[in-house]
């Protein structure tokens, strides 16, 4: 039995902004659609992001702060050098992402929050 991860689901309160940004970001086609689920989908990777409407979604504080709304998980965007770094980074921002205020990992990672506060990083990955 092989069990492959599929999707990732992030929550927000505006579905059409989250769309909006993340097939801008990756050119991934919106392949399922309900009011309140949206799932986009990369065939070549066999991935999927998908946004779940949640009227009550409160927006993760990066880096974490006690009391605060904190972030469950994040995403992880490869590049493959800091040339296409530096072009992922400014187009994130012309749709609408912010780079954090607090960064971790060197000059090969990014730390970004997209529209609804997502935490995301952009990562100069040479892996196969």
């Amino acid at each position: 039995m092989a069990i492959k991860l599929k999707t990732v689901i992030l929550e927000c309160c505006d579905i059409p902004q989250l769309v909006s940004f993340y097939t801008g970001l990756l050119n991934w086609p919106v392949v399922f659609e309900l009011d309140t689920f949206v799932g986009i989908h990369s065939n070549e990777e066999e991935m999927g992001i998908a946004f779940q409407y949640d009227e009550k979604y409160i927006p993760p504080i990066w880096p974490s702060q006690p009391g605060q709304q904190q972030m469950m998980s994040h995403l992880d965007f490869g590049v493959t050098d800091k040339k296409e770094l530096k072009e992922a980074i400014e187009k994130a921002i012309k749709l609408g992402a912010k780079i954090a205020n607090d960064q971790y990992g060197g000059e090969e990672w990014v730390t970004m929050l997209d529209p609804a506060g997502h935490p995301f990083c952009f990562v100069v990955w040479n892996h196969k």
